[in-house]
C-alpha cells in the first residue's frame, strides 16, 4: 500500500508537450501496430482499411494493400533478419511479410483460427509470435518453416512477446494472468500475477534489463526480472493499458487508449502522463522513429492518424549537433 501511495504521489501533470501529427491518406483506416523499418521509416498496420502503411520522418505516407481481403492486421510488426518487415493477420491466420518496396507475401498459420497477435524477431533469426485462441507461440524461419509450442495453461489467451536480456521469448498470459518465459528449445516456465484478471498486454525488455509489461485490467506497470522477481506501479487513472516501449532517454512510455494519453514510466517507478493532440484520438501502439521520438498510432476511426511526441532531449541534442 506504501508503495502505491509513493507512485501515485510521483504521478503529475506534464508541461506541455511538442507533437507532429499526420493524416493517414484512406479514411477510416484504423492504425494500430507501428514499428520502425529498416528504411528508416515508421510502418504501420490499418486494421479497417486492410493495408500497410509506410511514413516517412517527413511524414509523408504511402499505402500497400494487403492481398488477403479483411485480414485484419492488428497488433504485430517487426523488422526481420532479411530486411523485410513481418506482421501479424489476426483474421487471416497468417503472418504476412512486406518488403521495403511494398511486396507482400503471406504464410499461413499451421493451426486454425489461432488468431496471431505479437511478433518479435529472435535471437535465432527466426520470427516468434504469439497465438491467442491457439494458446501456443509460433517460430517461423525466413524461409516459411513453421513451429508451434503449445503453453501450459489452458486458454491463456497469448497476445505480447519480446526478447529478453537472457535471449529467451518472454510473453504475456491475457486472459490467464501470468507472463511467461520460452527458451529456444521449447521449454516454458510461467510466471503468475497476483491479479489474475489484470490483463497483460505488451511486454518489452526495459533499459534496465528487466521486462516491462502493461496491465489492460489492473491499470499498472509491471515488472519482472528474468528470475521472476515481480514489482507493479499504478498508474493515475484506472483506465486501460496497451502498448509500451523503451525510449532511447532511459525511460518507458506506454498508450492508453480510452483517455488519450501517452504515458512515461522511469524505471523507479515515477509516471508522467501527456494528453495526445486528439480528445479522441484512441492511441494504441508506439514504437521509437529513427529521429529518436515516440511515435504512436491514434486508432480512432473519427481521427485517423499517426502522431509523433518529440523528446526535450532530442531537440536539445539536434539545437547542439546544428549549432
Amino acid at each position: 500500500m506504501f508503495r502505491a501511495l509513493v507512485c501515485l504521489l510521483f504521478a503529475v501533470a506534464a508541461p506541455a508537450q511538442t507533437f507532429h501529427v499526420y493524416s493517414i491518406p484512406t479514411s477510416s483506416a484504423v492504425a494500430e501496430a507501428v514499428a520502425l523499418g529498416p528504411d528508416g521509416n515508421v510502418w504501420d498496420l490499418e486494421k479497417n482499411a486492410n493495408k500497410f502503411g509506410r511514413i516517412t520522418p517527413s511524414g509523408t505516407i504511402g499505402e500497400f494493400t494487403i492481398p488477403t481481403a479483411k485480414a485484419q492486421p492488428f497488433g504485430g510488426i517487426v523488422s526481420g533478419p532479411d530486411g523485410a518487415l513481418w506482421f501479424t493477420e489476426d483474421e487471416a491466420n497468417k503472418i504476412g511479410r512486406i518488403s521495403i518496396f511494398g511486396t507482400i507475401t503471406e504464410f499461413t498459420i499451421p493451426t486454425a483460427n489461432s488468431f496471431p497477435s505479437g511478433i518479435v524477431k529472435g535471437p535465432d533469426g527466426n520470427l516468434w509470435f504469439t497465438e491467442y485462441t491457439g494458446n501456443k507461440i509460433g517460430k517461423l524461419t525466413p524461409s516459411g518453416v513453421f513451429t508451434e509450442f503449445p503453453i501450459p495453461t489452458s486458454a491463456g489467451g497469448l497476445v505480447g512477446i519480446t526478447v529478453g536480456p537472457d535471449n529467451f521469448l518472454w510473453f504475456t498470459e491475457y486472459d490467464a494472468g501470468k507472463v511467461g518465459r520460452l527458451t529456444l528449445g521449447g521449454s516454458i516456465t510461467e510466471f503468475p500475477l497476483p491479479d489474475s484478471k489484470s490483463g497483460p498486454n505488451q511486454i518489452t525488455t526495459g533499459p534496465d534489463g528487466n521486462l516491462w509489461f502493461t496491465e489492460d485490467s489492473g491499470s499498472k506497470i509491471g515488472r519482472i526480472t528474468t528470475s521472476g522477481g515481480l514489482t507493479e506501479f499504478p498508474v493515475p487513472t484506472a483506465l486501460a493499458l496497451r502498448d509500451l516501449v523503451a525510449g532511447p532517454d532511459g525511460n518507458l512510455y506506454y498508450t492508453k487508449p480510452i483517455d488519450a494519453k501517452i504515458g512515461r514510466i522511469t524505471t523507479s517507478g515515477d509516471v508522467t502522463e501527456f494528453d495526445t493532440p486528439s480528445a479522441s484520438a484512441f492511441p494504441t501502439f508506439l514504437t521509437v522513429g529513427a529521429d529518436g521520438n515516440i511515435w504512436f498510432s491514434e486508432g480512432s476511426t473519427t481521427v485517423n492518424k499517426i502522431a509523433v511526441l518529440v523528446l526535450r532531449d532530442q531537440r536539445r541534442r539536434r539545437a547542439v549537433r546544428s549549432g
